[in-house]
């Protein structure tokens, strides 16, 4: 059941600009899945849905596994564009931005999927990028460095 849930959830996010859970969770019942809020937002989760920018100005949900892997190359350009510094201290790195641009800087950051991040967090003109050893960070820190210098 499960299963058959997500291949209709990631049908719906194709076919509809669905902003919100509730939106889902109301196409999903009209599909004859009977469900909660809770598990729709479990399932949110288990397929690394996110929110992304429709072109009628508002937000819908996306798939970033498929979706944003096959626009890393964007985001590349994306993260050079925005990103203005890059440093680390201990298992963190911070990279400095542009005002308003962490954000897509974060989310080619997730999308690069490197090795041994734990996680990130945007601000408005940073991203926390917590990694799991000090070494890791060092030679990240290095890689977006050289990164941005391209």
């Amino acid at each position: 059941m499960k299963k058959k849930r997500h291949e209709a959830i990631l049908k719906l996010i194709k076919e509809f600009d669905i902003e919100t859970q509730e939106e889902l969770l109301i196409r999903l019942k009209e599909s004859g899945f009977n469900v909660t809020q809770a598990t729709i937002s479990r399932d949110i989760k288990e397929l690394g849905l996110v929110k992304s920018s429709s072109k009628y100005g508002g937000y819908k949900y996306i798939s970033r596994k498929k979706d944003i892997k096959e626009n890393v190359h964007k985001f590349i350009s994306i993260f050079r564009e925005s990103v203005l510094g890059v440093d680390y201290a201990g298992h963190t790195i911070v990279v400095k931005s542009y005002a308003g641009m962490a954000n897509a800087a974060c989310a080619a950051i997730d999308a690069m999927s490197w090795k041994g991040i734990v996680g990130t967090i945007a601000g408005d003109d940073n991203v926390f990028v917590l990694c799991r050893t000090q070494e890791i960070a060092k030679d990240l820190n290095e890689e977006i460095s050289s990164l941005i210098k391209e």
